[in-house]
């Protein structure tokens, strides 16, 4: 795998985007055949068709709308997906899959069994946000518990999770449907834990590519606010970044704010530790080969004229490179001792990586041959190559246990209010924002079509132009 990315400038165009119905008699005509139902009343209607495509998006089954706002309403944080896992489980099995739920915690495995053929597996998540919801949406989360810490935090998809498991279990009902039109072993996989980038590894560790079939193939999608819906994204090679999580606690030696000399000020010892962080990217960094670390957050002290006796950050590390992600880690460590040092602490500070996860790497011939399949079903127009970006992502550990692995993004924007954004120079809320809401039903008919086409081509049913 190599070890530097390169820097892709294509940005994802603005104009409309739409999913084109499979031509009569094809097998993604097929896996798409069902009762043509009107969306509900309230949902957004579907955009206008994109000029190149010439058919507008179809209508969502009203099943899977509602199956959306249950889970939208109903979030669970990582490692505590039971009742989400539980609601996935029972589709499945109504399918005819064979199920195994408790896989690495809380995951669910889905293997329908279609004859001789390639294996290819389908990866949704399951775990929702700390995160208060602020979308003002009828069906908003008003979820609150206790999280591993006993602390009461509400909980939020904010990372359209509720997205990418309505349009897998959406395209399971497609493909269990269309059987006589593939063959193969479909494999989905519901995945635990993907906000503590722990899921993945824990299904891994308990037999996911040894209790069932290991797949020749896996594939997910990702939602995005930045990619208008009706849209997919995609980039070969790596699409995002390691990222490592790393604890530092500072310690200094409290005592009354009144008298600092006295003492040794943590506070101050931070602060300074904070600003000589921001030389690693800037000066020790090679500019081309991308890292991030940021300080989010900063606790210590309990009253204005206290100095305490320790100070703790929590700093996020994001890189594509092996040997950058193992320089970034030991400059953090050294700065953060040579400053202490520097102050005369009592002692050095404690550094420890809390959780870490490699850099998602795309098969390319994969996402040029997946790419090409979307392509001739959606339009050229609708699926557009884009950069690497800094976010991470769990899903990274199927291509590395040895599986050809491909990430594609799937557009959740509103067309017209990301065109308004970016002309006014804004931003439509991020993913983790308490504003995050996707475009509803473009984005899940844009979804359920994508991965079902994806789905048929490495099953070898693909259109007779492939």
């Amino acid at each position: 795998m190599p070890s530097r990315v390169c820097p892709v400038v294509l940005c994802f165009a603005l104009a409309f985007g739409t999913v084109l119905v499979a031509a009569p008699g094809s097998a993604v005509a097929a896996a798409s055949s069902g009762p043509a139902a009107a969306a509900p009343a309230g949902t957004a209607a579907a955009g206008p068709a994109h000029p190149a495509a010439g058919a507008a998006v179809p209508p969502v089954d009203p099943d899977l709308v509602a199956l959306y706002i249950d889970l939208h309403s109903h979030p669970e944080l990582s490692l505590h997906e039971t009742a989400t896992a539980a609601k996935l489980a029972e589709r499945l099995r109504r399918l005819g899959f064979e199920v195994t739920t408790g896989v690495g915690g809380t995951g669910v495995v889905g293997v329908l069994r279609n004859g001789p053929g390639p294996t290819v597996a389908l990866r949704t998540e399951l775990d929702a946000l700390p995160v208060e919801e602020r979308t003002g949406l009828p069906y908003a989360s008003t979820v609150k518990v206790k999280n591993d810490a006993g602390i009461e935090v509400p909980v939020m998809h904010a990372c359209g999770h509720d997205v990418h498991m309505t349009v897998w279990a959406g395209t399971a009902a497609r493909m269990a449907a269309a059987r006589q039109s593939w063959h193969g072993t479909l494999v989905l996989l519901a995945q635990p834990a993907e906000e503590v980038v722990k899921g993945a590894r824990a299904m891994l560790a308990d037999g996911l590519f040894t209790r069932f079939p290991k797949p020749d193939f896996i594939i997910a999608l990702h939602d995005s606010p930045r990619v208008p819906a009706g849209r997919i994204g995609f980039t070969p090679g790596f699409t995002l970044a390691s990222s490592d999580s790393v604890d530092v606690v500072i310690h200094g030696r409290g005592g009354h704010g009144a008298a600092p000399q006295t003492t040794v000020d943590p506070v101050v010892i931070a602060a300074r530790t904070v600003l000589a962080l921001q030389t690693i990217v800037s000066r020790e960094d090679d500019p081309l080969d991308p890292a991030v670390v940021t300080v989010g957050s900063i606790h210590g002290g309990t009253k204005h004229n206290i100095i305490p006796d320790e100070v703790k950050l929590q700093i996020t590390v994001r890189t594509y490179s092996k040997e950058v992600r193992r320089h970034v880690l030991d400059a953090i460590a050294r700065i953060a001792r040579g400053e202490a040092a520097a102050a005369g602490a009592p002692r050095p500070p404690d550094v420890t990586v809390v959780e870490g996860v490699p850099a998602t790497y795309n098969d390319p011939a994969l996402s040029a041959r997946l790419a090409a399949a979307l392509r001739r079903r959606l339009g050229d127009d609708n699926v557009v190559e884009g950069r690497a970006e800094m976010a991470s992502e769990d899903f990274s550990e199927f291509g590395l246990a040895g599986v050809p692995a491909a990430l594609f993004r799937l557009g959740a924007a509103d067309p017209e209010a990301l065109a308004r954004a970016h002309a006014a120079g804004e931003e439509l809320p991020s993913l983790h924002s308490s504003l995050f809401a996707p475009d509803r039903d473009p984005t899940l008919a844009t979804g359920v079509e994508a991965e079902t086409v994806m789905l048929l081509d490495l099953f070898g049913a693909a259109s007779p132009a492939r």
